[in-house]
């Protein structure tokens, strides 16, 4: 989502080929994708363009805006140099022969959850038992952390009463009444919710199967023909990552002026950065460095898609053919 946004609103469309060739300015131009629609949870990326640390860089870069599915398919094309995505998506996507590396975590946590009201006595995966839970469809990462989460508990999704919101409104549902537990994202239901007063409480597949959250993709053919830009634009994004962990302010401001609108609801923008920024970091990327890959993470997560049932990954895959490393410095 970005897999992560994509309840809110809809993207930008359009997409520029990728060329290896200097931009008249004398910068490598760089096209990144960051998910379906403008938002603050790309805060890091929009400062660092504000900034100039691209630019510093060396680096031309001009944002898009794609689903998950439609950008992790660009990327492999080298249509888009750089895109955001997660495990649940570059797995099957490398087991399919599209030619993706995923080269730095963004998410050091998975942001994908099951949220319910706090006063609805359900406090673990086991109490899911026989609830009603919205979801928008059998598909994606939330329907991935789902399974892991049930199964964590001896529990299928038969177990449990499944209904389908593909207007992505099972927030909605959940504060309603409709549904007991619904998924969505740590840094998005849970804080809308928490804004009109409905607290929740979140049920995380993290220490059950850690899914590698959203993180920068590549496809293999940029690598070839742009490694030091993308390693530039890993380092520089870094770098306004680092700066926002210290003063969410300054990530509040970036986001604001790229897309002005968010100002109107800025006390809730900050409510969500925060609540995004949490997820930038693990016990992982805390003992190994922030953006740093986590490859236990990824075998763990590989060994559980292949056994799920319709089919995610078809083809064996190897943690090596969905991750690369080399483009963190320290």
């Amino acid at each position: 989502m970005l897999v992560i946004a994509v309840a809110l609103a809809v993207g930008l469309a359009g997409c520029s080929s990728v060329t290896s060739s200097p931009a008249p300015s004398g910068l490598t131009k760089l096209t990144v994708g960051l998910g379906f629609i403008p938002s603050v949870q790309f805060a890091q990326f929009y400062l660092a363009d504000r900034a100039g640390y691209y630019r510093e860089a060396g680096l031309e870069v001009t944002f898009q805006n794609k689903i998950d599915p439609e950008l992790i398919t660009l990327v492999g094309q080298g249509a888009v140099d750089i895109g955001i995505g997660d495990g649940t998506s570059v797995i099957p996507a490398a087991s399919q022969g599209i030619p993706i590396r995923y080269i730095a975590a963004v998410y050091a946590r998975f942001p994908n959850v099951v949220l319910t009201k706090a006063d609805s006595g359900i406090t673990g995966p086991a109490d899911l038992r026989g609830k009603r839970i919205g979801i928008p469809g059998r598909f994606g990462s939330g329907w991935i952390m789902l399974q892991a989460l049930l199964r964590s508990v001896n529990l299928t999704p038969a177990d449990v009463d499944v209904q389908t919101f593909p207007d992505f409104t099972q927030a909605q549902a959940l504060e309603r009444g409709v549904v007991d537990a619904a998924t969505g994202f740590a840094n998005n239901e849970p804080v809308q919710l928490g804004s009109q007063g409905v607290p929740t409480t979140l049920l995380r597949v993290d220490e059950i199967t850690p899914l590698p959250g959203p993180g920068l993709c590549v496809g293999t053919k940029t690598l070839e023909t742009k490694r030091a830009a993308v390693k530039a634009f890993v380092g520089a994004t870094l770098r306004a990552t680092r700066e926002i962990a210290a003063d969410p302010e300054k990530g509040l401001d970036a986001a604001i002026a790229r897309v002005p609108e968010l100002g109107q609801t800025r006390d809730l923008q900050r409510a969500i950065l925060r609540a995004t920024i949490e997820t930038w970091q693990s016990p992982y990327t805390q003992a190994n460095g922030l953006g740093r890959i986590d490859k236990g993470a990824w075998q763990a997560s590989i060994d559980f898609m292949r056994t799920l049932p319709d089919g995610v990954v078809p083809n064996p895959v190897t943690v090596d053919q969905v991750v690369a490393e080399g483009f963190i410095d320290g």
